[in-house]
């Protein structure tokens, strides 16, 4: 993902999310953030898991295996996608369905890839070219889901539920090409996003249309703060009010803050989905020091971090 500059600040939509309330301490579901953790470091010991790699080979096969202990069904969206550089990446979205024929469903959407380069701005020099290790950015997501997983299977959720593992997020450059004038444009470039662009071309089912969607990226930051990001404010407001007042309701608001994110709005995988129509928003913690780094190591995270997250994510589709 990138930060989108500038943004609007959407100051009236703020008063739409302020929640009431004090903190409870913590309420804990049966989501276990350690467990959680351990997920992250399982998939470390993989590799990167760059599109097209070795590590990326045994990281899918790894997730579908997991799923399938856990789910009721899974989907396998496989193609290939060829680059403005001229490469053939095979890529494969992953879907993991709960309750698959009830038609209300809630769609939860992780990236499962890592990114090619460490070409971010806190690289130190000469390790541009390396891939990053993506404990956190793809990591994180991916151990959430799984460990909800663990959770859905003995308690079955309220409402359907979809896991999707989306390929290809952080592949390529996020900046979008050239627009001839008067042409309706990507907002991001051809090599990046490109798992939830697919999905939103793809549905499981012509009629597909969740009640609401959340994206789960970059959650596992020790140092957690997850504000409102933008795009999401503007594109489905309603449901960053229903999953910030979910976290208010669980005595989380110190870690996620009502408050647009100061750091400005951001490309990720619910921009095609909301494009699509879908009502999906962004939940990640953008400020990450680490982020697009050869440091984005498990040691950077924490399993409160995953515990508090995982609590959200499990109330919002249990309770």
């Amino acid at each position: 993902m990138t930060i989108e500059r500038p943004f609007l600040m959407l100051l009236g939509l703020t008063a739409l999310v302020a929640l009431a309330g004090c903190e409870h301490g913590g309420a804990r579901t049966a989501f276990d953030g350690t467990t959680a953790l351990g997920y992250v470091k399982t998939q470390l010991d993989f590799g990167t898991r760059v599109p097209g790699t070795e590590g990326a080979r045994k990281t899918g096969d790894w997730i579908v295996e997991q799923m399938k202990q856990r789910a009721d069904t899974v989907i396998e969206q496989r193609w290939t996608h060829v680059t403005v550089k001229g490469d053939t990446l095979p890529l494969r979205n992953i879907l993991a369905r709960f309750r698959p024929d009830d038609p209300d469903r809630v769609l939860y959407v992780t990236h499962w890839d890592t990114r090619p380069v460490s070409d971010g701005e806190n690289t130190p020099p000469g390790e541009q070219n390396l891939p990053m290790p993506g404990a956190n950015d793809g990591g994180s997501g991916v151990a959430l889901f799984i460990a909800l997983g663990d959770v859905l299977k003995k308690t079955p959720p309220t409402v359907g539920v979809d896991l999707l593992f989306v390929d290809g997020e952080d592949y390529g450059s996020f900046n979008a090409p050239p627009c001839p004038h008067g042409q309706d444009c990507p907002a991001y470039g051809p090599d990046v996003l490109i798992g939830s662009a697919y999905f939103a071309k793809h549905l499981p089912s012509p009629d597909y249309h969740p009640l609401y969607g959340v994206l789960w990226d970059m959650i596992g930051d020790a140092n957690l703060d997850i504000y409102q990001e933008p795009n999401s404010m503007n594109g489905a407001p309603e449901v960053v009010t229903l999953v910030w007042g979910e976290a208010n309701k669980l005595g989380y608001s110190r870690y996620f803050i009502p408050q647009p994110d100061p750091k400005g709005a951001v490309i990720d995988d619910h921009i095609p989905l909301l494009q699509a129509g879908l009502r999906v928003i962004d939940v990640l913690d953008i400020d990450y020091p680490y982020h697009h780094t050869p440091q984005d190591t498990l040691d950077k995270l924490s399993a409160q971090s995953l515990q508090v997250v995982g609590d959200v994510a499990t109330a919002l589709v249990t309770q």
